[in-house]
């Protein structure tokens, strides 16, 4: 795709999500225009405001060049030149963007028949504690998951701070809460404590139960966690090992160079994460498959670590490999936008069923899914399987404790798509204040025997199954770019679904509710991604207004 499509797909796109500049522009050739279009991309791309004046003394440079045979270059240039793109400047236009933003969701928000909020916290470069607040609903153009706003809280962050903050945020933009369904958040004391936590004092404040989730990545990576105290020191000494090498900068130098000279596939020992625990993962992968030149790399140093020679020590390293890589996977699965709660759930219970199989794999010693400890058992034939094996079910009993609540509503997170096989007794609607449960009930009773109703739900299922089928194809051939082509499982549901007459407005309702609900607080994660790439060590001084338009603009540009 050229820049120039790119662009023009960027325009279609802002406008598409809510962004509009004929607000504050007389004409759409002016440089008003130009100045808008020139904010948009300096903000899109997290660039100082400072961009501006950068970016139109640059291309009044190039004019003279680019524009030399034409006729009119000198009227070019004075455009150029009459463009209002100072710092100030750039920095207004990107208020009123994001004020025009939210004016438009708001209505949107009001109007949908439920929306759901997720919520989670984190600090600035100054400290400051950054409360992230989205929401998911639907509208006509389908499920929409959108920042509502990032609160600073510059005192306390006790769960009666949040929940204030929270609500007066609410208020002052005018959101009506009667429709809020659901609130998702992570494992923080001050969001979900027994009783002074954020999502049980927003319960008492309304007056009201919703329905509330603990984000399903925080519980994955907590159950990736059980794994046996000798395996945490496997791991803890691979991480010390590698920060060895990687601290010193002549270590990590020479290292480099050993890899580069026998021409090695990695060039480099990965870093740890030290907020994401399975990103442990991903370093022990690598250094599995550097094992032998880091141990040369040790000896030639001097240092000496004999767990590297011991086989104990070496098959439960390898186990980890293989474990945690199985973990990555059901991880990576879980992220990314456009996935309902009812498949997220869905991978998990997968998942936990898969450990069955594991544990099987392990207790009968074929390691048929342990492709690293299978190919250490070929070498050394020394390997307790007894051990791996009840590690395994450890491992699968924490993944049944904590999602119990996840699995209590899975009848009615299936319920857009399996309504016609569930029980309507098992469906809590108690948060769904716009559904009446016997109208529910005596719908779902008139449905099931209308044929072109009941086909419709028919074949969403098979297109599911189908999306399903090919990414997985897909993913086989390593072909992730492909995979963006196709719809995402909620836009299919929501087509579905609007096909649906308002005979039946109770089930729309409870479907579109249930739609958008969120299962995790993993675009929560994203947005401090980006805000920490916004607001960095050159931008510590950025304001809280000019901090908050940059994220809700970028935010609806992202893929």
């Amino acid at each position: 795709m050229s820049e120039r499509e790119q662009f023009r797909k960027l325009l279609r796109k802002a406008e598409e999500r809510k962004l509009s500049f004929n607000k504050w522009i007389s004409s759409p050739q002016s440089t008003s225009t130009a100045s808008f279009v020139a904010a948009l991309e300096i903000i899109k791309r997290g660039k100082p405001f400072t961009g501006g004046e950068y970016m139109k003394e640059s291309f009044m440079k190039i004019s003279e060049h680019l524009f030399s045979d034409f006729k009119n270059k000198r009227e070019i240039i004075q455009k150029i030149r009459e463009m209002p793109l100072s710092a100030k400047t750039v920095r207004d236009r990107a208020i009123k963007m994001a004020e025009n933003i939210s004016s438009k969701q708001i209505v949107d928000i009001n109007s949908a028949e439920a929306f759901s909020i997720a919520c989670d916290e984190s600090s600035d470069i100054n400290d400051v504690e950054q409360t992230a607040l989205l929401c998911r609903y639907v509208n006509s153009d389908g499920p929409q998951e959108e920042l509502i706003e990032l609160i600073p809280l510059k005192g306390q962050t006790r769960g009666q701070d949040i929940c204030d903050a929270v609500l007066s945020c609410l208020e002052a933009k005018g959101i009506n809460t009667t429709h809020l369904v659901s609130v998702s958040t992570d494992g923080a004391p001050c969001m979900r404590g027994t009783h002074k936590g954020f999502v049980n004092l927003l319960q008492k404040s309304l007056g009201r139960e919703l329905m509330t989730f603990h984000c399903i990545l925080h519980p994955e990576a907590l159950c990736a966690q059980t794994f046996p105290p000798d395996c945490v020191e496997v791991m803890n000494l691979v991480i010390k090992i590698v920060n060895k090498i990687i601290a010193n900068g002549l270590s990590h130098r020479q290292f480099c160079s050993l890899l580069e000279e026998v021409d090695y596939a990695y060039s480099n020992l990965l870093l740890r994460n030290k907020v994401r625990w399975l990103s442990r993962g991903e370093v022990l992968k690598c250094f599995s498959t550097c094992l032998e030149h880091v141990k040369t790399f040790l000896e030639s140093k001097g240092l000496s670590y004999p767990e590297l020679e011991d086989l104990d020590w070496l098959s439960k390293f390898y186990f980890m490999v293989d474990m945690t890589s199985h973990l990555n996977t059901l991880n990576k699965n879980l992220q990314g936008k456009g996935s309902t709660a009812l498949q997220m759930l869905e991978d998990v219970l997968a998942f936990e069923r898969k450990m069955t199989v594991f544990a099987r794999d392990a207790q009968k010693g074929t390691l048929s899914h342990f492709p690293s400890l299978r190919e250490f058992k070929e070498a050394n034939n020394q390997i307790n399987y007894d051990y791996f094996h009840r590690a395994i079910i450890t491992m699968q009993a924490a993944f049944g404790e904590r999602f119990s609540d996840f699995r209590k509503e899975k009848p009615t997170l299936s319920f857009p798509v399996t309504l016609l096989d569930i029980d309507p007794s098992l469906l809590n609607t108690v948060a769904f204040t716009g559904v009446s449960k016997p109208d529910l009930e005596i719908e779902l009773a008139d449905i099931a025997d209308k044929d072109l109703w009941v086909n419709k739900f028919k074949s969403l299922t098979a297109d599911i199954e189908e999306v399903a089928r090919q990414k997985a194809t897909l993913v086989k051939e390593h072909k992730w770019s492909d995979m963006e082509n196709f719809p995402h499982p909620d836009k299919l549901v929501f087509e579905t679904w609007s096909a649906i007459p308002d005979t039946y407005i109770n089930m729309k309702k409870y479907a579109f509710g249930v739609l958008s609900i969120f299962g995790s607080t993993y675009l929560c994660e994203q947005l401090f991604s980006s805000m920490n790439f916004i607001k960095n060590k050159h931008r510590s001084r950025l304001a809280d207004e000019s901090l908050q338009a940059c994220m809700k603009i970028s935010h609806i540009l992202q893929p």
